[in-house]
């Protein structure tokens, strides 16, 4: 997962988050790996919960984000659209530009911090 120095960013739509860091890497490992159950593993999340992140993003865009197809004996799996891919790039690309505009900011600030070693 990408994650910026000091910075997490949520879009919100409709009170919660539509998209964020998590649904983000979600998407890019299902099209990675063609997988709700892969994603969800390499996440260390349930699947029951990656299937319930699929389901929100599907029903928050106006357009599909995942499409499924059922498993079995002939395979099944998922697909991100070409509309999941370019959302996915559009987060990303707002999550640079929003690093970027506060790179300075947030320099002043981690100087106020205590330096603690992490374990």
């Amino acid at each position: 997962m990408r994650r910026y120095r000091g910075l997490t960013l949520r879009v919100l739509g409709r009170g919660a988050p539509a998209m964020g860091p998590g649904k983000a890497e979600l998407i890019e490992r299902i099209a990675q790996g063609g997988s709700i159950s892969a994603a969800a593993r390499a996440m260390g999340m349930s699947y029951r919960r990656a299937w319930q992140l699929v389901e929100a993003l599907n029903a928050d865009y106006r357009e599909q984000v995942i499409s499924t197809a059922i498993g079995g004996a002939r395979g099944g799996g998922a697909r991100v659209t070409d509309f999941g891919k370019r959302l996915v790039a559009a987060f990303r690309a707002m999550e640079g530009e929003a690093s970027a505009a506060i790179a300075a900011d947030l320099r002043r600030f981690e100087r106020l911090l205590k330096h603690r070693q992490r374990r």
